[in-house]
Parts: structure tokens; sequence; C-alpha cells
């Protein structure tokens, strides 16, 4: 970028904005790339945030918006190495530890499979969760700071929008960077080594200081490779494979916790595998005859494949979304995926359901429950839109007119199990014929369709009618409102004093860092424009995220592809507002209309469309709202006199969007549009509200 001005009144004029552009690029790399390595690396160590992966990303916003509003103050950028140590080492420190909850919400497993006896406890999950959200958040305040001090450095010489756009593009890098040496299945030490390297360019002018930050550096992979405790890195877990004794079993373990066990399934009467092995059988015994052709989901290290195959399949497709975990079936005892019968998928289940013509005659749901979430935007779990209506409907369109449809699950939760008998009832219209035992791995075996009719299928189709009540009591799950493992549409004690929490702590260290701060919400009160489209445009990422995955699939390919769309769409339209900017009126009306019309068209709609067709109307359905947001803001960012504090508030607007995001499991996904509009109308009202304030009165006419 050329420095079209050198300098205006009061502007700086001794550093090039070639140079400022380069350092802003940096700093936003560096801030995604390190955002995503604490996502992926904290849970591998504290693994209660596995469930809990936004929370990190809200302590990144909070600590870019804490930054900002100290820019032009006395430099924090020692802090930053200092407090990623620290971060580190408290995360090593808590991987050593069991911390436990009484009363668990959301039905966490959290199964110290990897700890000895002699391990500490701690019976509270919420210590971790808060004391990894302020560390973490203290890491990001120096990045801030630095970043709203280069914007400021645009702005002051009328080029604000170009410093937006090197932010923007500096985050796109970031994104599509991690998601390369995710692919390759490298290690967190790379992960951190990276923008680790990047951030040297900041100390690299002073040599005392150049030397502080690489020892420090070298300090933090050092503890970081101390911590590194997994056999393999998969897109979405930290994962241990564990031979046990008998050689017949191996344990795969997720983020330390357990997560399933590769056994010897075949008929063979081992007797330490008995138990399980008959559970695995059960449902072929009841269909009564070789089962043709097999699809299993959640196919996992090959168990469910290993004994399709020793029932006389004649194909089996094995789905799992977990590429890893689908190579380490080649430890399997049985070798399942050696066989020339079996086709591996590595893809997500409802991707698969929504991609495949293919009919069987048995299609299996493995223990498919994950330890993990959909995305760092998102309270819905990994696994959550495989239990629902319209999963179990795209399933049974799949099966052969004498399938049937086998569902294996572990829970002791008596309204889970009502649920999971409810969607299937509903999608078959008869009750699903439910086993109980205790097989190890699981302890409910679900059975519906033709293919099970003989197995007292009249009763159980009378008696659906008498146990809907209960089913609808319970609450049919949906791809609106997937949450399994909520009890109830509400937002639980738990969640509520997490959140309680995080917003405590959001405005006392907001009312603490900054003297204007405290001024300006005493004065003038916060940049309520700001704030609005932060908060906005964090749930309409969310939204996004949630309905590319249900289009798309949930995997970690489709996160990055949507991330990444999402953020060039932002550059495009800051772009556009930089070289030919679009009114204001023309931009909010296109930005309320096209969120109506996502509100009331259905996602399903979609789905009956060809590829190309729901390729080009899926970048329409998501990217124009996106879009119009943007430019929105860059309008919005293109007027304010101080962009730090402008960039500062709408980042705390977004963790404010991070918190207001629980309200789904109440509302359901689909009401986050509702509230996205709401909070776009209110800076419609915000702006109405300004300019009248700054109309001038009509003079008085004389006589």
């Amino acid at each position: 970028m050329t420095d079209l001005k050198p300098h205006l009144d009061g502007a700086p004029a001794s550093r090039p904005l070639r140079r400022v552009g380069v350092e802003l690029f940096t700093i936003s790399f560096v801030v995604l790339f390190q955002e995503l390595t604490l996502i992926r690396w904290l849970p591998g160590q504290i693994r209660v945030l596995a469930y809990f992966p936004n929370l990190i990303l809200l302590s990144a916003f909070l600590g870019l918006g804490l930054g900002c509003l100290r820019s032009a103050k006395r430099s924090l950028l020692w802090l930053w190495p200092a407090s990623l140590l620290v971060l580190a080492v408290a995360g090593w420190v808590m991987s050593r530890v069991a911390f436990t909850q009484n009363s668990v919400t959301e039905h966490l497993w959290l199964l110290y499979y990897d700890l000895g006896d002699q391990a500490p406890v701690i019976g509270d999950v919420r210590l971790p969760i808060i004391l990894c959200f302020l560390l973490s958040a203290v890491s990001f305040v120096p990045l801030g700071q630095m970043l709203a001090e280069r914007l400021q450095e645009f702005s002051a010489r009328s080029f604000a929008l170009w410093g937006y756009s090197c932010d923007i593009l500096g985050s796109l890098v970031g994104v599509v960077a991690f998601a390369i040496i995710g692919f390759a299945r490298t290690t967190p030490l790379l992960w951190f080594a990276v923008f680790l390297a990047a951030g040297l360019l900041f100390f690299i002018a002073k040599w005392r200081a150049a030397l502080a930050y690489i020892v420090a550096a070298l300090a933090l992979l050092g503890v970081v490779r101390r911590a590194d405790h997994a056999d393999y890195y998969s897109p979405y877990y930290a994962i241990n494979a564990t031979r046990l004794p008998n050689n017949f079993q191996i344990a795969i373990l997720t983020n330390g916790s357990l997560h399933q066990y590769a056994l010897r399934l075949r008929r063979v009467g081992l007797k330490d595998t008995d138990v399980v092995e008959q559970g695995y059988h059960l449902p072929y015994r009841l269909l009564g005859r070789p089962p043709g052709k097999v699809l299993v989901l959640g196919a996992g290290t090959g168990n469910d494949v290993s004994v399709a195959l020793d029932e006389g399949a004649e194909r089996v497709d094995a789905v799992e979304i977990d590429p890893v975990i689908l190579d380490l079936g080649k430890l399997h005892p049985d070798r399942p995926y050696d066989s020339l019968r079996v086709r591996r998928i590595n893809t997500d289940a409802r991707a698969f359901l929504n991609e495949s013509t293919e009919r069987y005659d048995l299609i299996v749901f493995g223990t498919l429950d994950s330890m993990t979430r959909l995305s760092a935007l998102s309270n819905v779990r990994l696994d959550n839109f495989v239990y629902t209506r319209e999963c179990i409907e795209a399933a049974k369109a799949h099966l052969s007119p004498q399938g049937g449809l086998v569902l294996y699950f572990m829970s002791t939760k008596v309204y889970i199990n009502q649920r999971l008998s409810g969607l299937l009832a509903e999608a078959f219209q008869q009750l699903p014929h439910v086993i109980s035992g205790e097989y190890y791995v699981f302890n409910r075996i679900y059975l519906a369709g033709p293919a099970f009719e003989h197995v007292n299928g009249g009763q159980r189709r009378e008696a659906f009618p008498l146990l809907k009540p209960l089913f609808a009591k319970v609450g049919f799950l949906q791809d609106d409102w997937p949450y399994l493992y909520l009890q109830d549409r509400a937002i639980s004690g738990f969640y509520l004093l997490l959140i309680g929490v995080v917003a405590l702590i959001a405005v006392t260290s907001v009312v603490l860092v900054s003297r204007e701060m405290r001024r300006s919400l005493v004065h003038h009160g916060l940049d309520g424009e700001m704030f609005l489209f932060g908060l906005a445009f964090l749930l309409l990422e969310t939204k996004s995220v949630t309905t590319m995955s249900l289009l798309w699939g949930a995997t970690w390919l489709t996160s990055a592809v949507v991330f990444g769309a999402i953020l060039a769409m932002v550059l495009a339209a800051t772009l556009l507002t930089q070289l030919r900017p679009l009114p204001w009126a023309l931009c909010m009306g296109g930005l309320i209309v096209s969120l109506v019309a996502a509100y009331f068209v259905p996602v399903h709609a979609l789905l009956r469309m060809s590829e190309f067709v729901r390729l080009l109307l899926s970048i329409a359905f998501v990217g124009t709202p996106i879009f119009f947001a943007a430019a929105c803001f860059a309008l919005l960012f293109r007027d304010r006199p101080e962009a730090n504090t402008a960039f500062g508030w709408n980042l705390l607007g977004a963790v404010a969007g991070g918190l207001t995001e629980f309200v789904s499991m109440i509302t359901g996904i689909r009401a986050l549009y509702l509230l996205v509009l709401a909070a776009y109308l209110g800076v419609v009202l915000l702006r109405v509200r300004a300019r009248r304030k700054i109309r001038p009165t009509a003079p008085i006419a004389l006589a």
C-alpha cells in the first residue's frame, strides 16, 4: 500500500503506511493463529474446556477489546509472551488435576482415564473454566493494544478502512494457515512456534528485547512440549491409542478421556468380551437374516463394522468424521477395514445422508456421543445434529423396504432415553424396541423400522399414541433445538453462573482498564452503534456456521471454509466501501431484507437442490447478510474519530453476543436471526436519534 497522504495535522509522519500495514497484518495473523491454537490446545490439557471452546473465543474478544481501549498508553508488549507462558504452565498443572461436578449440566462425561489414583480431585469444573478465561484474556490484551494503535495511525491519515482491510486480510490468512497445518496433523509445538515466530517482528528492533522474547518463547515451547501427552492430533481431539494387556482391546482416548474401545468382537467366545460381544450382536440375532448392505454412522475404529462383517454383510459403508480415529482402525484386533467389502468414508453423518442416494438393509448409529462442540462459536455439540428428527427422517429415507435402524447409546438419564425413544417413535410411528443392559460401552439398544416389525410391532404401534404426550413433555429434538443433553428448554444455573461471571469480569475490566472509558460511561455512555454491531455480527457468524454445518456437514473443513468465507466477504465489503461506498440506507435495507428472508426460508429446502444449486444458494443465504453487515460496519467505522475506541467497543459487543448465544437453549437456533435483526434495528434507532440531536433548529422569522 502506498502512502497516498504523508500526514495530516497532528498525525505521525515518520512511519510510512506500508510498514504500519505490514505490522497490522502480522498482528491480526498472530491474533487469529493464537486464538485457534488455544481453542485446540487448552481442551487437550483441561478436558472440560472441550465442552466450552466458545469461552476461549470470548476471552480473546475481551482481551483484544481491553487492549484497544488502552491504546496510546504505556506499552504492554512485554506482557504478551509472559502471559502466554503463565497460561501454558497453568494448563499443564491443571492437566494433572481431576475436576469434577456433582450436579453436572448437559451430560458432561469427564472421564479422567489417563490420570492415576493419586491425582488430586477438585469438585468443581467452573474453577478451571474461569481461570483459563481470565488468563487467556490477559494474553490478548497486548495484541489488542498494538492492533488499535496501528488502526489509529491509519485513521489519523484518513485511511481507516485500509487499516481495517489489513486487519481482516491478516485474520483471513491466519484461518487458512491454521487449516492447512491442521490438515497436516501437526502437533501443538508447531502451532505455537508459527505465531511466536511471526511475533518476533515486534521485538527485533532492540536486541535486548529480542533476546528476552526468544528466551520466553523457547520456555513457552518447552512447556508445551513437556505437557504434550498425545500420540496423535486430529482436527477435533488430542488422541491416545493404548493397547490393553490382553491384546484384544485398544483404548482410544480423546483429550485424556476414554472415547471408545477397539474390541475383538467376532464370535469367538472370549471370556473378557462376552458381554460386549453379545450386545453388539443382539440386533442381528433379532434381525434373523444376513443384513445385506449396512451403513455404519460413527464407525470409529471399526467395532460395528467388524460385527456387520461377521454377521455376513455383503457390503459395509463406514462413515466416521474424525480422520485420525478412522485411520486407527488399522490397529483393531479384527482388522475390519482391511476387508474388500468395506468402504471407509471420512465425513459427517448428516453430510453423508444429505449426499448419498444409496439404500441399506441396516443403518447403525454407533455410539456417536462426542466430547467437543460443533465450533467455538456455538453451544451445539458435534453430535447434536445426529440426534434430531430431521436426521432420523433422512436415515429412514435411506432404508430399503425391509430395512431397519439400530442405535446404540450410553446414558443413565431417564429424559435422554425418553427423548431417543420419542425421536424414533415419531419417525416410524411406533415405539422402538429397546434393549437395556450393561454392555460396557453402551447400555441401550434402540431398534426401529420394518426389519424389526416382527418384534412386537403391533403392540409398539398401539402404545405410541399413549406415550406421545410424555415424549412431547421431554421435547422432540429437531435441528432448530438439538440439545439432547439439556433437560429443559432453559439456561441452567450452571450456565447462568458462567454467563454472570464472564459478564462481571468484562464490565469490571473495562471500567478499571481505561480512564476514558469510565468518563465515557458516566458522561456519554457506551458507543452503542459499535457495541450492537459486535453483538449482532457474532450471533450472525454463529448462525452461519450452524446453517452451513447442516447443509454441508459438521466437519472441521466446513468450519474453516465458513470462517474464511465470512472474512473474505467482510474484506470485499470493506474494500468496496473504501473505493465506491454504497449508501447507508441501501446497505441497512439490504441487511434487514436478507435477515428476514434467511429467517423465513427453511434450510432443509436447500437440501433438495442439486449440489451446484445448493452451493450458490448457500452463498446467497449466508453471504448476503454478512456482506451488507460488513458494509454497514465499514461506513460507521470510517467516520469514527477514534478508531481504537470504536474497535474496542465492537469487540466488547462480540463478547456480549457470545453470551447472548446461550439464549438459543430457550428459543432455538433459528431465533438468533431475530436477535440479530433486533440489534441492527437498534443501530438504526440510535442513528436516527443522533441525527435529531444535531439537526439545527429553524430560525425564528421576524415580522
